[in-house]
């Protein structure tokens, strides 16, 4: 038999529960009910991992966040998202908007405008591809004109 997993009582037994029923992610859901079961029932993290339906490593991990930082350390941002960013989303949108108005009296936007402007914001230089990920972040398309032919 393993070593009994326990966490500290940094909350009590009913804000545990409380925590647990209103997380709205399922691994911040997880993470609440690894520490409730840890509390009520300790236990080798082998048997939580098989009785909750995640890993023994999963286990560890969150007791062991939960005891070293308490409610802090399960505050964890998760996987996934866009947090390497220059600008935040209503930034760019604001600087996407400034084109938009100046196309809308007919001066036509073009990709190296953008990114002077975005470079000049920024401080620093960026590669081409930024300003089209950009762009594509906020729904603009490349519009060209068809040429007539003769």
């Amino acid at each position: 038999m393993g070593q009994v997993t326990q966490a500290f009582p940094h909350l009590d037994l009913e804000t545990v529960k409380q925590k647990f029923k209103a997380a709205t992610k399922y691994w911040e859901r997880q993470k609440w009910l690894v520490v409730y079961t840890a509390m009520v029932d300790p236990r080798p993290a082998q048997d939580i991992a098989k009785h909750i339906g995640v890993s023994k490593g999963f286990v560890r991990q969150v007791i062991q966040e939960y005891n070293r930082c308490g409610l802090e350390g399960l505050a964890t941002p998760g996987k996934g998202g866009r947090r390497n960013c220059y600008l935040s989303w209503s930034q760019e949108k604001e600087l996407i908007e400034s084109f938009r108005k100046k196309a809308a009296i007919g001066h036509i936007a073009t990709a190296k405008e953008i990114k002077l402007a975005y470079e000049q914001k920024i401080g620093h230089q960026v590669h081409k591809t930024t300003i089209y990920r950009l762009l594509n972040r906020h729904q603009w398309h490349k519009i060209v004109t068809l040429s007539k032919s003769s």
